[in-house]
């Protein structure tokens, strides 16, 4: 006879243990008795104990497995008799457990009808890094593909607008503009006037040291008009347009209202992105021009409080720095920074998922892709103005 008695058991109950004995009738059959209470919290022996036991009746051919003499058990019996079973079948040996109690026999029975689907455990195998590069690779074109495809349908949403075929409603369009035009003129107005105080400061410290604080007018005005106000008024509609499209977008995809959409025989990209894409690129340059003068106002307060130049020589300087080609250079960059988050935006807001989870991964992609295209699309006209001596 064989025992196991873990030592951690439950108050009031007696430990789970278990018995070995040879069949008095069978020769070739074993008896397993169990007795105690079988619950989790008294700490139950492993169906693996059993596995020398076995070894040691080589002859055996089915064990019968008995229970009167059971107390409380919980789905740890359960498990231990599962285990026990898949045991035995690795040593080609039945298991009878018509000695348990008739709850157990059910619940055996019923963890046994249906069995497990083969490759249905997670397997934990590390790719290889040649593995890793190409299924990267091919993500990285699939992207691609994507993001091509949306141009292309994009294009053609635009070649129906100029032909007067695209169908969308006035009313969104108007909308689209007062949102992404006028209410974005305060946090605009905002972040203009702290870069203009900036770039005032940031001159003021070095050109002190020449006499020539003049010359801070000529600094705040060209870089406001050329790079600057276009970057802040993309950076900031990247955070606050682009994510309203690619979360507005994207809770109807998951509404499927973008599916409806398509049945009715209306363009997804007729009706929602045209109009998005339209209203950015009309309003990001006006948007550029707001941002122009409060970012020059802000240096002018700057150079009048604390440089001691009048506002007459400042404004004076200020237009003299200027010129139509480096305002209109400034220009055509706020409305390829607002194509690239109407792009990034409406792009994000289609390919979203079926859930919650998939529009806020939508917002959070739309956002920080904007940003990276602005800061790439800014680097690429930098060096194309520089070739055509813009």
């Amino acid at each position: 006879m064989i025992e196991g008695r873990p030592d951690a058991t439950g108050p009031g109950q007696r430990p789970p243990s278990y018995r070995v004995i040879a069949d008095p009738v069978v020769s070739d059959r074993l008896q397993l008795r169990l007795s105690g209470g079988w619950c989790l919290a008294n700490g139950l022996p492993g169906a693996a104990d059993l596995s020398q036991d076995l070894s040691a009746h080589p002859d055996i051919k089915s064990i019968l497995i008995e229970g009167d003499e059971l107390a409380a058990w919980d789905s740890g019996l359960l498990t231990f008799l599962i285990n026990f079973e898949r045991l035995s079948a690795d040593r080609e040996i039945t298991t009878d457990p018509a000695g348990l109690p008739d709850g157990v026999q059910r619940l055996l029975r019923l963890a046994s009808a249906v069995p497990e689907r083969a490759g249905a455990r997670r397997q934990s195998t590390s790719a290889s890094f040649l593995e890793r590069v190409g299924q990267e690779t091919q993500a990285l074109v699939e992207a691609s593909g994507e993001v091509l495809g949306f141009l292309g349908e994009a294009a053609l949403a635009f070649g129906r607008l100029f032909r007067g075929r695209a169908r969308f409603r006035r009313s969104d369009f108007l909308e689209v503009v007062q949102e992404v035009g006028a209410q974005a003129l305060p946090i605009v107005a905002l972040i203009s006037f702290l870069v203009g105080v900036i770039l005032a400061f940031l001159g003021a410290v070095q050109l002190l040291q020449f006499g020539a604080q003049i010359y801070v007018a000529d600094m705040v005005a060209i870089g406001m008009a050329r790079d600057m106000a276009a970057m802040m008024v993309g950076i900031i509609l990247a955070g606050r347009t682009g994510a309203a499209f690619a979360a507005h977008i994207g809770t109807m995809q998951v509404n499927e209202e973008i599916d409806a959409l398509s049945t009715m025989g209306l363009s997804p990209i007729d009706f929602l992105v045209l109009p998005r894409m339209l209203a950015l690129m009309l309003m990001t340059p006006l948007l550029c021009i707001y941002a122009v003068v409060m970012g020059i106002f802000g240096g002018g307060l700057i150079g009048v409080t604390m440089l001691d130049i009048s506002a007459s020589v400042y404004a004076r300087q200020t237009i003299g720095a200027l010129s139509v080609i480096g305002i209109v250079g400034g220009l055509i960059k706020g409305s390829v920074y607002g194509a690239v988050v109407a792009v990034c935006g409406c792009l994000r807001g289609m390919q979203c998922g079926r859930s919650s989870a998939a529009v806020g991964a939508a917002t959070t992609s739309a956002v920080v892709n904007s940003i990276i295209f602005i800061i790439v699309s800014m680097a690429i006209l930098t060096v194309i103005y520089n070739v055509l001596g813009i």
